[in-house]
């Protein structure tokens, strides 16, 4: 991995801890607080963390200025298929396995970072990679 593609993904990193503790703390106050059921809580607090990652991450991780509709549409299809499989995974081992709600949620947030780094930098903005105003000013 070059020094280029390594600064890439400490930026994801760092990106998606951010939308992490949005997720986190949304989650929290919404299933401790307002007492949601607990897959209406997941379920918002990962748009929230979504939309914030994926408007840092296309201007600075990626600085991709590609159709900001397109990118869009490309990632909500990702979570069109990652949601309801992570919902159900989410259910699954809290309802019934009765696995610790955060331990459950951290791990589908893992799942979540490491195949969204892998499949926005490959597939969403593969073609507009360093293409933004940012990255023309280097």
């Amino acid at each position: 991995m070059n020094k280029k593609e390594l600064w890439r993904s400490l930026k994801f990193l760092l990106v998606s801890i951010s939308a992490g503790l949005i997720q986190i703390g949304v989650f929290t106050l919404l299933n401790e607080l307002v007492h949601l059921d607990y897959w209406i809580s997941y379920l918002i607090a990962l748009v929230l963390s979504v939309l914030w990652n994926f408007t840092l991450n296309r201007r600075y991780t990626f600085q991709a200025a590609n159709n900001v509709p397109i990118a869009m549409l490309k990632v909500a299809l990702f979570y069109a298929i990652f949601t309801p499989a992570s919902t159900w995974l989410e259910h699954y081992l809290t309802a019934t396995c009765l696995w610790n709600e955060y331990l459950v949620t951290a791990i589908n947030m893992v799942l979540n970072f490491v195949l969204e780094f892998f499949y926005q930098r490959f597939f969403v903005f593969r073609n507009s990679l360093d293409t933004n105003e940012i990255a023309q000013k280097k």
